[in-house]
């Protein structure tokens, strides 16, 4: 680890915490060479295998933006979808795998989002789903209407 301050090439971890939720680790360090302290945050990165066999790191960014389009003229706000982001994003991790086919993502990406928004639900899955006819909206919305709650 490069001292941002001198540049010199070593360091020294003077104390490593785990952030609250886990997911990376914080090192205060010092420089041995002009003596300043510093932070870093270390964190495993998932891997995402696309269907062309390029693998890429995750981001939780990508994750808000396709639902963001999906959810496009619907009362879904900015929070929704950072925390719908992050809740895909942890369930993503609990997996433990290092690298996540990106099948495995927009199935991670259903849930939350028809909890959030049938009609944003709807158009995510014709999307991911590649529906190709007017039955296979018919299936889904079917789907969604007995797995509804009574009263609604």
């Amino acid at each position: 680890m490069h001292c941002p301050f001198c540049r010199n090439p070593d360091s020294r971890v003077i104390d490593s915490r785990s952030t609250e939720d886990g997911a990376a680790i914080r090192r205060r360090r010092s420089c041995p060479e002009c003596g300043k302290r510093f932070t870093t945050q270390e964190s495993v990165l998932v891997m995402v295998a696309k269907r062309s066999g390029v693998t890429e790191p995750f981001s939780r960014e990508k994750i808000i933006a396709g639902v963001r389009r999906a959810c496009q003229g619907r009362p879904v706000d900015e929070d929704a979808l950072a925390q719908l982001g992050q809740r895909v994003e942890e369930a993503l991790r609990a997996m433990g795998a290092a690298e996540m086919p990106s099948h495995e993502i927009g199935l991670a990406i259903l849930g939350p989002l028809r909890e959030l928004d049938e009609v944003a639900y709807l158009r995510f899955a014709s999307v991911y789903r590649g529906f190709e006819s007017l039955e296979d909206f018919e299936k889904e919305i079917a789907t969604l209407r007995t797995a509804a709650p009574s009263g609604e």
